[in-house]
């Protein structure tokens, strides 16, 4: 496995196999990588020839008052995760590799990121746009892939390969979760035992809302409710948002239909996750 820091490397590196038509998948990731991660890895060697994986924490998906600079960071164990899994590549840039002095080009989202994450976290999807845009265009790979934990995040680069017609399938690979339901995150890491078991109502009351869609409700107001009152009840968790939208325009719905995803985002401490379901 060849790790680059530098763009020009990377490229160089995958001149001989895309002129050989071999099939190039990238995995984009911010690092300390879970289960998750690598099943997004495993999906990618199955289907593609070579697989790329970058490990970069961008700065500009996050707020001034968010978790920029604690966010968790091993590239030693990455490296070592991702050779052993047959990555054929990793690329690691710095900030000033991928936001060289004078960078002021941004990418604009589009509407799947307005409201829920989009409207708690101002500018988070432009920074995630942008940086997808620019590792599409360093790796220029065939397909990629995606968590669908990150539900909005998927629907918002699956619009924005479309729009900016990047010649590259999006491939959105399923929620790895813990024996007990936790979704595994990479923020997983900043919760206490107590505060770990508490989170664990935000997967409940989703899970509770798919039970009650498979006994017959239809009303998103009803489900929303029930799982509002559930997660409130925990007086340690403080409840973000709680959503059920339509699958490609992430726009809330009031009927809900198979498909559909039911969306919630928590505090547990300081620690803010997310998760999702599909009906």
């Amino acid at each position: 496995m060849e790790v680059f820091s530098a763009i020009e490397g990377l490229r160089r590196f995958l001149q001989p196999p895309r002129q050989a038509g071999q099939r190039i998948a990238l995995v984009p990731t911010m690092g300390f990588l879970h289960e998750g991660h690598l099943s997004l890895v495993r999906a990618a060697k199955a289907e593609n020839d070579i697989v790329i994986t970058s490990i970069f924490v961008n700065p500009t998906q996050f707020g001034p008052a968010e978790d920029y600079s604690r966010y968790p960071r091993d590239e030693a164990r990455d490296t070592s995760l991702l050779e052993a899994e047959g990555v054929h590549a990793v690329l690691l840039p710095s900030v000033a590799t991928m936001y060289p002095q004078g960078n002021s080009t941004a990418v604009l989202p589009p509407t799947q990121s307005e409201g829920w994450c989009g409207e708690k976290r101002p500018g988070h999807f432009q920074g995630v746009c942008s940086v997808v845009a620019m590792l599409f265009n360093i790796v220029q790979p065939d397909r990629a892939y995606f968590g669908e934990k990150d539900a909005q995040q998927l629907a918002v680069i699956r619009q924005m390969t479309q729009d900016l017609h990047f010649p590259i399938e999006i491939i959105g690979c399923p929620i790895v979760r813990d024996p007990d339901g936790l979704a595994l995150s990479s923020r997983n890491v900043y919760l206490s035992a107590a505060e770990r078991a508490d989170a664990l109502v935000l997967s409940q009351a989703l899970y509770q809302g798919l039970a009650l869609f498979q006994a017959g409700e239809r009303s998103a107001a009803r489900i929303l409710d029930a799982g509002r009152a559930q997660i409130e009840a925990k007086s340690t968790i403080r409840l973000d948002y709680l959503g059920i939208v339509d699958q490609n325009t992430f726009k809330a719905i009031a009927t809900v239909r198979e498909g559909a995803i039911f969306l919630g985002a928590i505090h547990a401490g300081k620690t803010r996750l997310i998760d999702n379901m599909r009906f």
